[in-house]
């Protein structure tokens, strides 16, 4: 009946957790495939009014989000500068402006940090454990509140940054045959968007509009380097500007950026198969082998038993 109490009550606290966090954090994404089909049936497509629009929203956006606009005022005031700046930072590398501010993700953290804790506090009641499980739940919960949302921000950025560093070598050959065919540099670019769906795709489109819209060109890959922080992309923008400001082709540069960054790869592909034998070291003792032990021992363990005890 303990347990039981135990389980249902971590539950609820894991499922407050997540509704606060979506409700801060989530925003709809725009079906634009869909929306560009209907838009290709209908004649004069309807705009939905603002009611509809709010309608249309999540649950959690509508009902949940609203109520923590007076907490992101609170959270702006009493959080450290330099710390809304990191988490700022982080989301930028992660790709995540477009759905979330630094004072939102900051707000799901307390918020979740609150209702674990609380959790906490109503299992130490209904379920009365020893004081070394109280303490331990005191301790852990509200610590793993603080610090899920952050350890989740930090995989997307590695997640994203591992996805940039995969795709460069074959967006840098794109680019090289493209520009090698007569294109110029910023039609090769778009050549890319329209061919990749990845986060530096995304990347290279954002810095195709900055340079459309009159940003120069070594700005806009200086924007471009700020936002990723791949050092393989970070020399890769270092000799586009050095070739631009020296009057290098282009062609040549990014033909030998691709072979570069191509050779990096495979050596960074080398670098994780070796490091493989010991990762798998730990699972191997830890699991493998006890069960492998068991089966092959198991069955003479009465034998030996018996014979022991005679």
């Amino acid at each position: 009946m303990e347990s039981l109490g135990v389980f249902i009550t971590f539950a609820v606290a894991l499922g407050g957790a997540a509704a606060i966090a979506i409700g801060v954090l989530s925003r709809k994404p725009a079906d634009d495939v869909g929306r560009y089909f209907q838009d290709l049936d209908a004649e004069m497509p309807e705009v939905p009014d603002e009611f509809e629009q709010k309608l249309s929203e999540p649950f959690f956006v509508r009902v949940v989000r609203p109520m923590s606009g007076s907490a992101l005022g609170v959270t702006t005031r009493l959080t450290p500068r330099n710390y809304l700046d990191a988490t700022h930072k982080k989301i930028l590398l992660a790709g995540l402006t477009s759905k979330m501010r630094a004072e939102e993700f900051v707000v799901a953290q307390v918020a979740s940090t609150g209702i674990l804790t609380l959790g906490a506090l109503g299992w130490i009641v209904l379920a009365k454990p020893s004081f070394r499980m109280m303490l331990l739940a005191i301790i852990f919960l509200p610590l793993v509140g603080a610090l899920g949302p952050a350890a989740w921000l930090t995989r997307k950025v590695n997640e994203r940054k591992l996805a940039i560093r995969k795709d460069l070598p074959d967006t840098l050959d794109l680019l090289a045959i493209s520009v090698e065919a007569g294109m110029g540099f910023e039609g090769a670019i778009d050549i890319v968007c329209k061919h990749f769906d990845s986060p530096l795709a995304e990347e290279f489109a954002r810095t195709l509009r900055e340079m459309e819209l009159g940003l120069p060109r070594k700005d806009a890959f200086q924007n471009l380097k700020r936002r990723t922080e791949v050092p393989e992309l970070s020399n890769f923008v270092l000799a586009i500007l050095q070739a631009d400001a020296l009057g290098i082709p282009i062609g040549r540069v990014l033909k030998t950026q691709a072979t570069e960054m191509r050779a990096r790869r495979r050596q960074w592909a080398r670098e994780k198969a070796a490091k493989l034998p010991v990762k798998i070291l730990f699972p191997l003792i830890g699991f493998i082998f006890p069960a492998i032990m068991v089966v092959i021992l198991g069955p003479a363990v009465p034998g030996i038993y018996k014979a022991l005890g005679s």
